[in-house]
């Protein structure tokens, strides 16, 4: 286990095993996420790439909707706020 210290300004170190073991480089940004019981998990930033992002909401079962139908959903998601958003 290591053990670190907390700064003054409410800062850490990283000891350099506890960064060789994240795989991770100084500068580069940590994920923190909280967790139940006072804990901390900590793993590197992925960097968010476009083109992995690529056919992610592609359905080749689902038949793509019409700028009409696009539109229909709009004006119904307003109207259920009771927004009116076309004349007549």
């Amino acid at each position: 286990m290591t053990i670190l210290t907390v700064t003054a300004k409410g800062q850490i170190t990283l000891k350099r095993a506890v960064l060789e073991h994240l795989g991770v480089q100084p500068g580069q940004r940590l994920d923190v996420r909280m967790l139940p019981g006072g804990k901390l998990e900590l793993a590197p930033e992925r960097a968010a790439d476009l083109l992995s992002l690529k056919g992610l909401l592609h359905d080749p079962k689902r038949k793509a909707a019409t700028l009409e139908e696009i539109q229909g959903a709009i004006e119904a998601g307003w109207a259920a706020c009771g927004v009116r958003t076309s004349e007549g």
